[in-house]
């Protein structure tokens, strides 16, 4: 089955001179719906051996694979290969008005050179997971919540568990090692279950260090590897006027449900409600974070958590408002769990507050909505704002 069945939610601005830097982890799609999405597009594939090695041994003959007066989408996949063709990009932007599409699966080598070369000149985009939207009739909350949203998970015919655990050898192998970002690829691989047991929770670099025998600066920078590889994603507190103590440390979480199960050991002491809670906290940030980012919403997301551990998992923030999300498992509302809501709306009184669960009907309880978990997934973009 093909990865281009489903109708993806991003799109690229049709008119304007602007290029792009097309972002986002292995296996989202992005080789796949730039060569849909983009008829008549140049395609060069750094991935591919002779054209990595000729265009890393001389980045100005970039210019002769061009023909002479192109106008379609010149497109580079995975930049991050030879961040040196970067220059070239942008004389050939200067010099002959080319739109480029670069892709990357790492923003590493490309934070500082890439992005602040071509600044001005190319907008950033991002390619996700997928969402309920793009599934429609194939989207099922179990499957998602067990084997997360990677376009090749419903694809695939094969094993699901296979494939996910050849993705995280295959990212320890060809961007990890290859890179050279870890000398130490056996600390580095025992690093990223041990974090799987942060999922969802404040980072605590101390306990981690003492967990992997791994001294606290390395887990600090495996962290930084980590989320440049766009495998994770970490959320500040929100502190925005703040009227009591917060805490300081970001909180954690793999960018897919499936990742993240992947990656998490599993034995007898583990329990499964603290694993499909952050399951389902990782599904509801994964669509989040999509949404926001393919209708351009201008969202910041954090998460807010008091000193005496008053939480709410997430808030977005930006020129649509403010708006707060706690997510659950659990099938029935109790008041004791809207209290981090509660308090959250005391010190900010514009903020239009969510309980997510595991029920089967909405409630309404002092302001706040309560959502059963699915019929959230698939409101999202109209709480959002999305048009």
């Amino acid at each position: 089955m093909s990865l281009n069945r489903y109708q993806r939610l991003l799109s690229l601005p049709k008119d304007g001179s602007h290029s792009v830097f097309l972002f986002g982890p292995r296996g989202t799609g992005k080789s796949s719906w730039v060569k849909e999405a983009l008829p008549g597009c140049l395609y060069i594939d750094l991935l591919d051996t002779k054209t990595y090695t000729d265009l890393l041994a001389s980045p100005s003959s970039l210019a002769h694979r061009i023909p002479e007066g192109f106008e379609h989408w010149v497109v580079i996949d995975e930049i991050q290969k030879i961040p040196a063709l970067l220059n070239e990009v942008h004389r050939l932007i200067e010099s002959h008005g080319y739109r480029f599409v670069l892709t990357g699966s790492s923003a590493r080598s490309l934070r500082q050179k890439g992005v602040n070369l071509l600044a001005g000149r190319a907008f950033e985009y991002h390619m996700h997971p997928l969402t309920c939207y793009e599934l429609g009739d194939d989207f099922s909350l179990e499957k998602a919540l067990t084997y997360g949203l990677l376009p090749s998970v419903y694809s695939r015919n094969d094993d699901p568990n296979q494939y996910l655990e050849s993705y995280i050898s295959t990212y320890l192998r060809e961007e990890v090692q290859q890179e050279g970002l870890t000398r130490h690829l056996a600390d580095f691989s025992r690093f990223l279950q041990v974090a799987s047991f942060s999922q969802g929770e404040t980072i605590n670099y101390s306990e981690i260090a003492r967990e992997t025998s791994i001294e606290r600066r390395v887990v600090s920078s495996y962290f930084d590897i980590v989320n440049d590889l766009l495998l994770s994603v970490r959320l500040p507190v929100f502190s925005k006027r703040s009227k009591r103590r917060l805490v300081s440390q970001e909180k954690f979480y793999y960018f897919d449900v499936g990742v993240y199960r992947a990656i998490r050991p599993k034995g007898p002491l583990d329990l499964t409600e603290e694993i499909d809670g952050a399951a389902l906290e990782t599904l509801f940030l994964q669509h989040l974070i999509a949404i926001n980012d393919y209708y351009r919403l201008g969202y910041t997301f954090y998460f807010w958590r008091t000193g005496n551990q008053q939480e709410v998992d997430f808030v977005a923030y930006g020129e649509k408002g403010l708006l707060a999300f706690e997510v659950k498992r659990k099938g029935k509302v109790l008041s004791r769990d809207l209290k981090g809501l509660k308090t959250f709306m005391s010190d900010y009184d514009m903020v239009k507050p969510y309980f997510i669960y595991g029920g089967d009907h909405e409630e309404f309880h002092d302001g706040i909505h309560v959502i059963p978990i699915e019929k959230a997934l698939w409101s999202l973009k109209d709480i959002m704002g999305a048009e």
